[in-house]
């Protein structure tokens, strides 16, 4: 099941590390095997590198990982590219470090690099690389012999072009290469294999009019919605069936800001954001008396409810608001809710803090996040900490991530300031 089942080798290492990108999303691959879909029953979805939703930065990462709505920012790629038409500085570029799993192993981690540059005053272009690394893995035959060493690894590659459609309105488009590497093209059951590839595309928008007031202090309201990652489906074998291959993580993400100006040094931002994966649901497949799955004539499991899951990309984009075999019911349970909250101090020092809830049936993640922001001349300092806040254990639980911005504006006013050229 997912893009890992081509490597079952036998070092405790190697088992855990492939699994990594599961954990990413941090859900269960428990299929339901009743005929009754309960409000407990376990039918999590699961696609092709969920490297894709791991959030990036650390700003959005303290403030529960919202990010459809929040103001611009250097990382707005990931969550809202459209955003960047409304930087109000020239050019920016961000570098952050994720580790990862780090209470288990040492090497495994996400490195992410953010940038953007304004055109002219109403359109920006933006790009990004973000990169995961899986260590260094020793590879073994079926009798535990060691037959080489190789470090998995999955990156993303996003260029983005964005417009203002008007005073309060912008719209972008995004592009994306992504290319995982989790075998190093080793045979694996005497199947070739090699690194998946995809190209997908985002498409967002955003709103923002700071001509609110509220009980007369100055406010800013915005919104946002970013549909990501659409695009072709992963193989990791050249004679992959079309059943065989996995979906990307397409996904939807909608979000609201509201930002009060509370005087001239100090500022709180509220936001809440809902994701939803545009995947199809596993279905519940009929089982006989004994327990086993009851297949037609051509060998195919029985669906008792629920869709076909081996659809194309469009029907399954558009099928994946109807098609749990749940209902109603179980399509809500899928919808990820997140809130964050941003208090900033003269635009020089910022505390966050944000909750994450994700339906138990679904993978259960749930947690705050904290952290704060330093603004120092022309660099900017993010970190975020994870809270979880149920007993499972999460990936980036007891790890300090950080970003870093520089600010080519302020760069160049204080080249200026101190005689300097500005070029």
């Amino acid at each position: 099941m997912a893009h890992f089942r081509y490597c079952r080798m036998k070092s405790k290492k190697v088992v855990l590390s492939l699994l990594i990108g599961v954990v990413a999303k941090n859900i269960s691959f428990a299929q339901i095997k009743t005929g009754q879909l309960g409000g407990s029953d376990i039918n999590a979805i699961t696609t092709a590198v969920p490297l894709l939703l791991i959030s990036p930065d650390s700003r959005a990462g303290a403030m529960g990982e919202c990010g459809a709505a929040t103001s611009p920012d250097i990382n707005s790629m990931h969550w809202n590219a459209s955003k960047y038409a409304f930087m109000d500085k020239k050019m920016g570029f961000a570098a952050s470090y994720s580790p990862w799993l780090r209470q288990l192993v040492p090497d495994i981690s996400l490195a992410y690099l953010a940038g953007y540059g304004k055109i002219d005053k109403n359109s920006a272009i933006g790009g990004s690389l973000r990169y995961f690394s899986l260590g260094n893995i020793t590879f073994t035959d079926v009798v535990g012999n060691t037959t080489g060493n190789f470090k998995p690894n999955e990156f993303a590659i996003d260029v983005a072009y964005t417009r203002k459609l008007g005073e309060k309105f912008s719209a972008g488009m995004a592009l994306r290469y992504i290319n995982s590497n989790l075998t190093g093209g080793v045979n694996v059951g005497n199947t070739a294999t090699h690194a998946g590839q995809a190209v997908a595309v985002d498409i967002s928008g955003f709103y923002t009019d700071d001509e609110i007031k509220i009980s007369g202090k100055k406010a800013v309201v915005s919104g946002g919605f970013n549909i990501s990652n659409m695009g072709n489906k992963m193989s990791y074998t050249d004679n992959a069936s079309p059943d065989s291959k996995n979906f990307l993580p397409m996904n939807m993400k909608l979000g609201g800001c509201l930002k009060i100006n509370a005087d001239e040094f100090n500022s709180f931002a509220f936001t809440a954001d809902v994701n939803k994966l545009l995947v199809p649901t596993p279905p519940v497949y009929k089982l006989d008396a004994s327990g086993a799955y009851i297949k037609n004539a051509d060998g195919e499991k029985e669906i008792e409810a629920g869709k076909d899951p081996h659809r194309g990309i469009a029907e399954g984009l558009f099928g994946s608001f109807s098609d749990a075999p749940g209902g109603a019911k179980e399509e809500l349970r899928e919808i990820i809710l997140q809130a964050g909250v941003e208090y900033w101090y003269d635009k020089l020092f910022a505390v966050r803090a944000g909750y994450f809830h994700e339906n138990k049936t679904k993978g259960g993640r749930q947690f705050f996040t904290m952290g704060i922001g330093v603004k120092y001349n022309v660099f900017g300092f993010d970190f975020a900490y994870l809270i979880p806040t149920v007993p499972r254990n999460n990936p980036l639980q007891n790890t300090l991530r950080f970003s870093l911005s520089f600010d080519f504006d302020a760069f160049n006013k204080q080249n200026k300031d101190n005689g300097g050229s500005d070029q």
